[in-house]
Parts: structure tokens; C-alpha cells; sequence
């Protein structure tokens, strides 16, 4: 029998998504489940641009640009002017969502061998594309009683090798909510230019900042220019995630270029998508603005009710729409699956993505779970119901 490769083999399962089949059998078995673990909103897609694709006249689904339709990327670049930064559409590949774009990036700026530091808990897919492109990830622990605040300078710097080529953040975080101060952007700014580094910033989430915080992009601190490496999506911002559109965006003309050669091997990003993400460029600002006050809401009914349970701790979020908490359980694994499999209440469950994925130091994150406040109001009171009745029955309560 033929073998699978090492790079397959040591590809870690989604965190995300491995419990699945365990949530296919409940709902077979007639239980209902509140969905905390996927970052999938519920809030509309905008009408408006849905309308755009449904009502485009084509007789031949082409090829786009490999590099994505140019009128997008012109109206892109205002988009990003609203809010500081100044961008050419040739600074853009519009990539097939946010995920194409973070493979573009580090496949074009780092070899077999090399090394990129993240902060952790991280998103797991950075984890996952830098085993894909044989690049080792060496983490950097933010705890949670510090808010999940990003480590020292001092803390970075002992980790720099001759390998080291990144650094990789998301800002606003997924899977924290942590917000990254223009402080904090700046003293990271200091090590990669120091260094010589690409600085990756995932800024999927930069609309959803609440409490009065304002948002920094790296694409407005000067001195960045060469270092600085954006991915972005309308996955979130609009809602559209099953649109696949994302870029990757950067003044960096060498990283551009060669970002062009994976973008030219794909062939191109979608056609349909593009409409409706150029479509998007159109909406009018009320719809993020209203998008902002009603995940503001279930931000502070979701942390106001964990903060109340027993035993459990969960930071303020400042950004995007998930928390990461930690619960008094043994295995957060364990503790989900049972969750599905042994669970009920009120013939429900609910179903979190367990904290041991989004990070690489092993042994982290066991009693910790990431939860994504995409449901509405009513729901999520009935899975925190469902959360607190089972943190009282588990087995392996602590």
C-alpha cells in the first residue's frame, strides 16, 4: 500500500472542525446544537451585493487577472485609504479568501527550514500552512491573566535565530479577541526592522473593535513599507464567507511579484465571488456599523455569563467576535467531545472548539476552549444555559 507523505501525516486536524462527525451523530440522534465553535456570522450578507451577482449578465464564466479583477483592486484602494493607508492596486492579489492569501505570503518569504515566531494561542491555520511549506513555528506564550496582551520585546528577541524570517500576528485576534495597541505595533515594528524580519499581520477582524478602542493597521506605521505583509477577507466584515475572497496586500514589490507566481499557478480567484466582493466596496457604512453594536451585545452577555460560572475565567475581548476561556475541566478535548456525545439539556448542547489546537507548545491549552459569539442573543443564553448545566455534571470537573 502506497504511503502518506510526512508533510500529510504531521498536518494537525482543525481544531475547529474535528468535531464534526461527533456533532453530525447528535443531530442525527435528534439533539440540537448551538454551534460556539466556527467563527461562521449570522448576520445577513449584504442584499445589495448578493444582487450584483444575480443579476450579471454573462455568457462565459472566464479567467480573471490572476491577480484578481483591477477595477476591485482600484476600489480596494480607497477602502483602504478610509482609514489611513495609502496602497496601489498593484500592492494587491486578491486571493481565494483570507487562507490562499496566508499561503501566498508564506510560501513567497520563507524556506524549508526556516522559522516564523507567533504568538500563541494563534489561529491554527498559521500553524497548518507553515508545516505544509516546512517552515517551524516557534511559539510565544500570551496568557490568559495578562488578557492574552502581547509578550515582552525582551521575550521575541530570545527567540530570534539566523532561521527566524517572521513574525505573525492577528490583529484584532482570533481565537482571543485581544486587541494590539499601536504601542504594542510599534515595539514589533522596532525587532523586525532590527532583525531584518517580514512582520504578518492577519487583519481579517480590524472592523470589530468595541469598548471606544480604536483599530492601527500596520499598513499606516512608516518604516514598514518592506517588512509589512496584510491578509484580508470579506468573509467576516460582510458576512460572506462562503465567497472564498480574500488578499494579500503589501508595499513590498518583491514579495508582490513573487506572491504573483502562486497566484498565476492557481489560474485565479472566482468569478462570482469577485462580483459580489467588488459589490461589497458599495455598501453603505451602516451595515458594519450595525454589524459592530450587535456583536457588542452578545460580547458582553457572553462575558458577563461566563464570569459568573464557577470556576471559569474569560477575559474582556476588545476585538473580533470569539473569547478564549478557560474552564474547570481536566481536557478541554475530552470535555468537548462528551459535550456531543453524553450531554443534554433541554434536548441541546453546544459545541466550542477545544483550546489544545491553537497552540503549538504541547501540553497548553487542555482546560481552555475558544467560543464565538455568532449566534443571536436568545441562542446564546440557551448554549450558556447548556455550557453551565454541564460544567455542574462533568465527569472530569476540577
Amino acid at each position: 500500500m502506497p504511503t502518506i507523505s510526512n508533510r500529510g501525516n504531521s498536518l494537525p486536524a482543525s481544531p475547529i472542525r474535528k468535531l464534526v462527525p461527533f456533532a453530525e451523530e447528535a443531530k442525527r440522534k435528534g439533539k440540537k446544537i448551538y454551534h460556539l465553535n466556527i467563527g461562521q456570522p449570522d448576520i445577513p450578507t449584504p442584499p445589495s451585493a448578493i444582487k450584483a451577482v444575480q443579476e450579471k449578465d454573462i455568457k462565459v464564466l472566464a479567467y480573471s487577472h490572476s491577480a484578481g479583477f483591477e477595477s476591485y483592486r482600484r476600489k480596494m484602494t480607497d477602502y483602504y485609504k478610509s482609514f489611513g493607508a495609502v496602497i496601489s492596486h498593484e500592492d494587491i492579489i486578491i486571493s481565494t479568501g483570507a487562507s490562499e492569501a496566508i499561503l501566498f505570503g508564506v510560501m513567497s518569504c520563507l524556506d524549508p527550514g526556516d522559522e516564523i515566531i507567533v504568538p500563541e494561542p494563534f489561529y491554527a491555520n498559521y500553524n497548518g500552512f507553515s508545516i505544509a511549506g516546512g517552515v517551524t513555528v516557534k511559539p510565544i506564550t500570551a496568557k490568559i491573566d495578562d488578557g492574552f496582551a502581547l509578550p515582552p520585546i525582551s521575550a521575541f528577541e530570545r527567540l530570534i535565530t539566523s532561521k527566524t524570517k517572521a513574525i505573525m500576528i492577528c490583529n484584532p485576534s482570533n481565537p482571543t479577541g485581544y486587541l494590539y495597541s499601536k504601542e504594542e505595533l510599534l515595539a514589533l515594528k522596532e525587532i523586525v526592522t532590527k532583525h531584518n524580519l517580514f512582520l504578518f499581520v492577519d487583519e481579517v477582524y480590524r472592523e470589530f473593535c468595541y469598548g471606544g478602542e480604536e483599530y492601527c493597521s500596520v499598513l499606516t506605521i512608516d518604516g514598514l513599507e518592506e517588512h509589512a505583509i496584510v491578509f484580508d477577507s470579506i468573509s467576516k466584515r460582510y458576512s460572506a464567507c462562503g465567497a472564498r475572497i480574500g488578499a494579500i496586500v503589501s508595499r513590498n514589490k518583491h514579495v508582490i511579484a513573487t506572491a504573483m507566481k502562486f497566484a498565476q499557478a492557481r489560474l485565479s480567484p472566482p468569478t462570482f465571488a469577485q462580483i459580489l466582493a467588488e459589490a461589497t466596496l458599495d455598501v453603505e457604512s451602516t451595515y458594519i456599523e450595525e454589524a459592530i453594536e450587535e456583536y457588542d451585545r452578545r460580547r458582553k452577555v457572553l462575558v458577563a455569563r461566563l464570569n459568573e460560572m464557577e470556576g471559569v475565567t474569560c477575559p474582556t475581548p476588545k476585538g473580533a467576535f470569539y473569547t478564549f476561556v478557560r474552564l474547570p475541566v481536566d481536557n478541554t478535548d475530552n470535555f468537548c467531545k462528551w459535550l456531543l456525545e453524553d450531554f443534554e439539556h433541554n434536548g441541546a448542547t453546544v459545541m466550542m472548539a477545544p483550546g489544545t489546537g491553537f497552540y503549538a507548545t504541547e501540553g497548553l491549552g487542555k482546560n481552555e476552549a475558544r467560543l464565538a459569539y455568532v449566534l443571536n442573543i436568545e441562542d446564546l443564553k440557551a448554549a450558556l444555559d447548556c455550557l453551565e448545566a454541564a460544567l455542574k455534571v462533568y465527569p472530569g470537573r476540577i
